[in-house]
């Protein structure tokens, strides 16, 4: 079935019976895949805070915060489509970035450059040693798929797991109407 191996801007896509809460139903963003680690974020659990909420000298800006993952849920991350425009970014692949300069990123908002659009911020990240994320996979907890820039920057997609799925091979497209609980059907 699944043949592609993981690397920075693959998605990860939980399978339908993931046990773990954190994870369920989800679909990450690598942004680091080496022999020593690897390093994600969730794209589809929106919180209801905004940046300003968690940083109180942040800029007023409109964008939500997600949950990255179960891991430093006390510091904050970001993806965009800026490039060199934010100083220090990480190409992660074609168009899209991870970090870069916070005090550049607090200038182009004041200066109205930058679109909600362009950027999503993380509350913690998902990660694993190494090693760990390949045993995740041999034990088919997950899913790689290619990834997307514009639709890793999409807001508030509550079907996004659901509508990869929908999109994948045959094979795959009964999970998309699985129950949350198979127990209950």
């Amino acid at each position: 079935m699944n043949r592609i191996h993981p690397k920075k801007g693959k998605f990860l896509i939980s399978e339908p019976s993931m046990q773990d809460n954190n994870f369920k139903r989800s679909v990450l963003l690598l942004t680091e895949h080496n022999a020593n680690e690897s390093i994600g974020f969730i794209l589809n659990q929106p919180t209801n805070l905004i940046v300003s909420d968690i940083i109180k000298d942040f800029p007023s800006f409109n964008a939500n915060v997600y949950i990255g993952g179960p891991v430093e849920r006390n510091t904050l991350h970001f993806i965009h489509s800026l490039g060199k425009k934010i100083d220090n970014s990480l190409p992660i692949s074609d168009g899209l970035y991870w970090s870069g300069n916070f005090d550049t990123l607090k200038s182009l908002i004041n200066k109205d450059q930058l679109k909600d659009s362009e950027i999503k911020f993380f509350l913690g990240y998902s990660g694993w040693s190494s090693g760990q994320l390949d045993y995740e996979l041999e034990e088919h907890a997950w899913i790689v798929v290619d990834g997307n820039s514009s639709l890793a920057l999409k807001k508030n997609d509550n079907k996004m797991w659901q509508n990869i799925i929908k999109s994948m091979d045959k094979d795959y497209a009964i999970w998309h109407t699985m129950p949350d609980d198979p127990e209950l059907n």
